[in-house]
């Protein structure tokens, strides 16, 4: 519970501002369609932080580098609580993604605290808490802004995650490392990870499945604020609540996973997920569509999210870190791409635009899953998938 409780916190610095954008943009003055870029900072600084600081997890103790990095993230929530310009404010929006991918240690280093049989439903509920940060960020933000304006959200964060650390420091498992690699050793690995079937497929899907998310969350605010609703930041916030029921009603996906239904489990999701944007895309005319739209998106995040995490660190159990920051990396690429995409395209094609342009982003997951059951396993690190269960380092012959 303490790593889903970091996970959370860790999270929800990169997301707190979306209910918010409208109200920050006239504070600092961003043009409508530049909104997007407040949001896509964080994913920025994400992207950089997968890449470069994740992989330490499989060299360092795991304890310290997230208490660390939470402490580091706290100063770029600092810098966005006292920017009085758009470019201050994304620095520390960017700083704070950066060490906001401590997320990743942590998702890492609980998957090799638990027991195999058990790694999914473990998973399960730290990305739980993940998912809860996500959403639960959008609740909390309305309120604090409704209360004592966008900043105070940033200060509210930096003293969680200061917090936070101090828990992690004094309470987690020390995390003592037999081999001894160097960095660019952990990298190259990092690299080969990515030539493999397996890793690709589930990247791509998770691309496409979070842009479709990011489609949704980064733009909900621009309609909902617009006519006829004309909501504040603190109603916008409480769509969240419906997200939160959608993410914790697949708090089941680990369980799946660990039941040899991983594979069933992605493809259903999918296409639930594509369906979804059928109610979303009423936002508009049905408030009561939309909420329908956001449970079922949240728990087809969930369980696509979930079950690729069960799979990969699987399959390479001896570099979790490094499989979880590279699989990220496709993450935050498909989060910045729908979080651009969706304020561009509803200042020209409205919100109907970005509901085809998210509908059209899962359907690209959909296809992206299908394909990947066609691929034969020809690489003696495969990952075999028999009804969906999992065989780890089956030889070519058994391929």
């Amino acid at each position: 519970m303490l790593l889903a409780t970091v996970g959370s916190v860790a999270v929800a610095t990169i997301y707190v501002g979306q209910p918010v954008l409208v109200q920050v943009g006239r504070d600092l003055g961003v043009p409508e369609a530049n909104l997007g870029w407040i949001v896509a900072a964080g994913q920025v600084g994400y992207l950089i932080g997968l890449a470069g600081l994740v992989p330490l997890g499989d060299m360092f103790d795991r304890r310290r580098l997230i208490g660390g990095q939470l402490i580091l993230a706290a100063v770029g929530m600092l810098v966005a609580a006292i920017a009085h310009s758009l470019w201050l404010l994304l620095v520390g929006l960017v700083a704070a993604g950066l060490f906001a991918t401590v997320v990743q240690t942590t998702v890492a280093f609980a998957a090799d605290l638990s027991p195999p049989a058990e790694r999914g439903h473990t998973l399960g509920v730290v990305t739980s808490g993940v998912i809860l940060g996500i959403l639960g960020a959008r609740v909390s933000a309305g309120g604090l802004a409704a209360l004592w304006g966008w900043r105070s959200i940033y200060v509210t964060l930096a003293v969680l995650l200061v917090v936070l650390s101090i828990f992690v420091l004094k309470l987690l498992p020390a995390d003592h490392r037999s081999d001894r690699r160097t960095y660019g050793e952990v990298i190259a690995s990092l690299g080969r990870i990515f030539r493999e079937p397996l890793f690709i497929s589930r990247g791509l899907i998770a691309f496409f499945l979070f842009a479709s998310f990011g489609t949704l969350w980064s733009g909900l605010a621009l309609p909902l604020a617009a006519d006829p609703w004309q909501l504040s930041p603190a109603q916008i916030g409480l769509f969240g609540i419906a997200g939160l029921a959608g993410a914790l009603g697949a708090g089941r996906a680990g369980r799946w996973a660990d039941a040899g239904r991983a594979n069933a489990v992605t493809g259903t999701a999918l296409g639930l997920l594509a369906a979804s944007w059928m109610a979303s895309g009423q936002a508009t005319w049905s408030l009561w569509l939309l909420v329908v739209g956001v449970i079922v998106l949240d728990f087809a995040v969930q369980s696509v999210h979930v079950s690729n995490q069960t799979l990969l660190t699987a399959a390479y159990s001896h570099q979790t870190s490094s499989v979880i920051g590279g699989y990220m990396l496709f993450y935050s690429l498909g989060s910045a791409l729908g979080a651009t995409a969706t304020t561009t395209v509803y200042s020209t094609s409205g919100w109907t635009g970005s509901a085809i342009l998210g509908g059209s982003l899962a359907l690209c997951g959909l296809l992206t899953w299908a394909i990947s059951l066609r691929r034969p396993a020809t690489r003696r690190r495969d990952v075999f998938a028999d009804h969906g269960s999992v065989r780890v380092g089956a030889t070519h012959d058994e391929g």
